[in-house]
């Protein structure tokens, strides 16, 4: 590779490590990254927190983790050849089969040797005088290179929640997107449970069927159909393999960018019978296709109550005591405007006689004490308490860095209000920063990887460009900025998802400003944009050209 600079260890008075780019986090953005800037000849590295690839995979290891997307199609698709080789074993991949598949990855294409393990980032800093990033690490060591991209991911700021007295509990405390890389054993034990977004419909099952007892404790119910998952059919692989460039083309054109039936009419126009007898079949079929079985179920109220009251009476109907039932059917939120879980026995477990629903609205959680958690009036002991309560998403793992760019502008206070970017990739202020699947982007909207491959792919193109032209650097400019913002904010207005208090507002995290983070009009329209700005001399960017 041309100037390449080996990754290596350094003390922290050592002078930096320049590099042709930085890119922060080995999880699939990172990793492809990495690859895709190598064979374009440029020299980078890779920092990376955890002490191996994966990303998210890498931490949420808790029991049950697993994906919702098919393994299929949550995989890379830059490499036939990998794309052909790699087997999966079933339907929706667990955790350890899409660990596997990324340090599969990672060996295939070598890209062990440029990614430095056990090193967090804690700060970048952009240097005017010579237009490069120095990035500082918890390990004292430095690097320096003229472009930064942040591969941070959207789910991997691990959210503890604020209950006083949590330090003093003597027992264990597991976070989900944090887990023990050893085995964790429930027998015998009493155990707790905080949180019933999808990570808690995954891991609830799997601790109610080990653990003495377990309580769940619940503060907004919320809407899951069954996973349906198998072990992978032969033939249906083969038949993928056979056709994976039409397959992948067909889910690029898809507005979440997965292959899948996607209903054109709206419910409303179709009768009772014929609405029940569409939802049935995709409720046996199994997966989250059931929000797309009409046109209308995310933009009509009333379109959206059929498909809603269809999985309420379906809850109730596994559910064997109505009073537990009733808790556990959301009636806050349309069904879709927060991500729909998908699950394996999720309801059945609360059938259980091991299994206690907790109903914090009713009863809210006081404190915690050595041994236990009072929820109102009750104190429940635990010998063990699993927090499943998600992350600070999109936008929490770049706010733990402190980025600076120009004139000493501050990431975290320019986004004080809400983040602000063109496309997601970029924010002005901060030149040859980019950011894989941001703020502003589809993102968490859709198949991810999907996402993270044409992102990366644009980041690839925009470099090569500079390049080409000499250029020193490209920045976004706040009047694109602004209107791209404009046309986030404007796309979800008419859709349903304002009307939930989500983790896609930020709703979850205290004191973050209620903006909604993804860019909804879908991943083709998207894709169509940022190709325009491209092909257009990369419109509504500033490149500043090489002093001559």
């Amino acid at each position: 590779m041309a100037g390449a600079t080996s990754a290596r260890r350094v003390s922290g008075s050592a002078p930096a490590i320049s590099f042709d780019v930085i890119i922060v986090g080995a999880g699939f953005a990172g990793m492809y990254m990495l690859h895709r800037l190598r064979s374009l000849g440029l020299s980078a590295v890779v920092l990376e927190a955890a002490a191996g690839v994966g990303g998210t995979w890498f931490w949420n290891r808790y029991p049950g983790a697993r994906c919702d997307v098919e393994s299929m199609q949550y995989s890379y698709s830059f490499s036939e050849e990998l794309q052909q080789e790699w087997r999966w074993a079933e339907r929706y991949a667990s955790q350890p089969e899409i660990l596997a598949y990324a340090n599969y990855v990672a060996k295939k294409f070598n890209l062990l040797p440029d990614i430095e393990f056990d090193t967090r980032v804690i700060g970048a800093v952009y240097r005017e005088e010579d237009c490069r990033w120095l990035v500082s690490t918890d390990r004292g060591t430095q690097f320096r290179a003229k472009w930064c991209v942040m591969a941070t991911g959207c789910l991997s700021a691990a959210q503890t929640p604020n209950i006083r007295g949590l330090d003093t509990f003597k027992g264990r405390v597991y976070h989900t997107g944090n887990w023990p890389h050893e085995a964790v054993n429930f027998s015998g034990q009493t155990v707790g449970v905080i949180g019933t977004g999808s990570s808690g419909i995954q891991v609830i099952p799997e601790i109610a069927a080990q653990a003495k007892h377990l309580y769940v404790f619940q503060r907004t119910p919320n809407f899951s159909v069954p996973a349906r998952n198998r072990a992978m059919d032969s033939e249906y692989e083969r038949s993928w393999k056979k056709n994976y460039a039409e397959r992948r083309a067909m889910a690029r054109s898809m507005p979440a960018g997965i292959l899948c039936q996607v209903g054109a009419k709206s419910a409303l126009a179709a009768s009772p019978e014929e609405r029940n007898q569409e939802f049935e079949r995709r409720w046996a079929q199994g997966g989250t296709g059931l929000t797309v079985a009409y046109s209308d179920l995310l933009r009509d109220v009333e379109a959206n109550e059929t498909a809603a009251q269809f999985v309420r009476d379906k809850i109730r109907t596994v559910v064997e005591n109505p009073t537990v039932a009733e808790l556990l059917i959301p009636m806050d939120h349309p069904i879709g405007a927060k991500r729909i879980c998908s699950d394996t026995k999720y309801f059945e477990t609360f059938n259980r006689e091991n299994v206690t629903l907790v109903d914090l609205r009713a009863n809210p959680i006081r404190d915690m004490g050595s041994d236990g958690i009072t929820a109102g009036l009750d104190f429940f002991k635990l010998n063990s308490l699993v927090l499943a309560t998600g992350f600070d998403a999109i936008t929490g793992a770049l706010s733990k860095i402190d980025i600076v760019g120009r004139h000493g502008l501050s990431l975290r206070e320019k986004w004080r209000d809400g983040p602000n970017t063109f496309l997601g990739l970029m924010s002005s202020g901060f030149p040859n920063l980019f950011v894989v699947t941001g703020p502003g982007s589809p993102s968490v909207l859709t198949n991810v990887i999907v996402a993270i491959e044409d992102n990366v792919e644009w980041i690839a193109s925009c470099i090569v460009h500079l390049l080409k032209v000499d250029g020193e650097y490209i920045e976004a400019t706040s009047s694109a900025e602004e209107t791209w913002m404009e046309q986030v904010q404007k796309a979800v207005e008419g859709t349903l998802y304002p009307q939930a208090k989500s983790w896609y507002l930020g709703a979850n995290i205290a004191g973050k400003r209620a903006v909604f983070l993804p860019y909804v009009g879908g991943l083709p329209t998207y894709q169509r944009i940022c190709d325009e700005v491209a092909a257009m001399g990369y419109s509504g960017f500033k490149i500043g050209m090489r002093p001559t």
